[in-house]
């Protein structure tokens, strides 16, 4: 019973694809405007919106408040209203542990991290809260192979 919090880490393309059929708005932590539209944390969120997804970003970076892809923005989790299916991160795994607090209030159903990004202490303290954790995969990938399955 004590490992029990590890069935919260999904690893398994079949784990993954169940999680994602009820995904429908998605928090970008680390989101980047139009401006650093090369960089995965515009051009992702960007696609995932194409695919049908609600998109909220959340920026940490200096930003003017102006929209990214036509939705308002916030500065933290805990103050988007609504349901978060799902927060996409895109910030570097020695950042990671500063946005746990934000995580566990806003307590999603999920987090992932894109690729590249794996930090296991993060990814244990989230999975003990009870929240679903993918590391080191591509969101706008997984996702988009899902009609293809």
């Amino acid at each position: 019973m004590t490992d029990d919090w590890r069935r919260h880490l999904l690893t398994s393309s079949s784990d993954i694809r169940t999680l994602l059929r009820g995904v429908s708005r998605v928090a970008i932590l680390g989101a980047r405007p139009a401006t650093q539209g090369h960089k995965a944390a515009y051009f992702v969120p960007e696609a995932l919106q194409q695919m049908g997804l609600t998109i909220v970003p959340v920026v940490v970076h200096g930003h003017d408040e102006a929209p990214i892809l036509g939705e308002p923005v916030y500065r933290r989790l805990v103050d988007v209203p609504g349901q978060l299916d799902l927060v996409d991160v895109f910030r570097r795994a020695e950042d990671l542990p500063g946005h746990v607090d934000d995580i566990l209030a806003r307590a999603p159903g999920a987090v992932w991290f894109q690729s590249g990004i794996r930090n296991d202490a993060v990814a244990e303290r989230l999975a003990h809260a009870g929240i679903q954790v993918v590391q080191d995969r591509c969101l706008m990938i997984d996702y988009g192979s899902l009609g293809r399955r």
